[in-house]
């Protein structure tokens, strides 16, 4: 595997931008190839199957276009579908859930018995997966999963900041603050609430953020496999986030997702282009 190749990611939409921020801040010698499914959105509420094909199907975008690794940065499609992408591809890939919940088990919780909650989307919770996750790592944790589909469309609009930011989060959250002494941001958007979210759990709760996680993992497996882009290999250029050397791809509403971009992230992407990524006869 060329090291020179980028690295993938992909989302149902924007959260994954946080994941792609922290990334990037990890790995700054890297470049990346990003595509939000902007017109399949949200994944959250749909089936196991409709996940799986949609996952599959931007993984293998993604894989035509040459890359190194792929970063599923959906927590839904981490959840549903890691089985069946791995299954298509030939390269290393790897999903938010398990080095979020590895995170959790890792923390320095002061009870013997780990309290962790789970914040997520309707399927995720669903699912099961970070319980699952979190077990495995620690089979004597206790796991509370909690879905916030409002914290969703409150990030996209720009209203982390807003009295109804606060108050949804206390009214999801108020009543773990007693309950937990770890708390999982198990969705791409949680991370821009998260001010909001710590003041409604209390100080004394940890928050971890599953992109973060992952972003360590991913330099940890890029190191090991000898896949990481030397600082040489970049020509010594100062990176900024979405700029040029970052190619940015959506399905829809493009124009939306540069707006949301640069809320999520400061500034809009350099190279940004609307594709379609299903009907393809390299998709088949």
């Amino acid at each position: 595997m060329d090291r020179q190749l980028p690295i993938g990611i992909f989302d149902s939409g924007v959260g994954g931008l946080t994941v792609y921020r922290a990334l990037h801040e990890h790995l700054p010698n890297e470049r990346f190839v990003y595509l939000g499914d902007t017109a399949r959105v949200p994944y959250g509420t749909k089936s196991l199957q409709t996940v799986e094909r949609y996952a599959v199907e931007n993984a293998q975008f993604l894989a035509a276009r040459g890359i190194k690794l792929l970063v599923v940065a959906c927590n839904t499609a981490s959840a549903l579908a890691l089985p069946a992408i791995r299954r298509e591809l030939n390269i290393e890939v790897v999903g938010v859930i398990g080095p979020g919940a590895r995170a959790a088990v890792a923390t320095d919780a002061e009870e013997k018995e780990r309290r962790i909650g789970v914040i997520a989307t309707e399927s995720t919770v669903q699912s099961g997966a970070y319980t699952a996750a979190i077990k495995k790592a620690d089979p004597g944790a206790v796991v509370i999963e909690r879905a916030c589909p409002l914290f969703v469309p409150l990030a996209e609009e720009g209203w982390a900041d807003e009295d109804v930011a606060r108050q949804v989060a206390e009214t999801y959250l108020k009543d773990l603050r007693l309950n937990i002494d770890t708390l999982v941001l198990g969705c791409t958007h949680y991370p821009i609430l998260k001010e909001v979210i710590q003041r409604a759990v209390g100080e004394q709760v940890e928050l971890i953020d599953s992109g973060e996680a992952t972003a360590r993992e991913v330099k940890s497996l890029l190191t090991e496999k000898n896949l990481g882009r030397a600082p040489s290999d970049t020509g010594a250029l100062e990176r900024h986030l979405c700029d040029d050397l970052d190619h940015f791809y959506v399905t829809d509403a493009a124009e939306r997702f540069a707006r949301v971009a640069e809320r999520f992230l400061g500034s809009k992407p350099a190279r940004l282009e609307a594709v379609e990524v299903w009907g393809h006869d390299e998709l088949r």
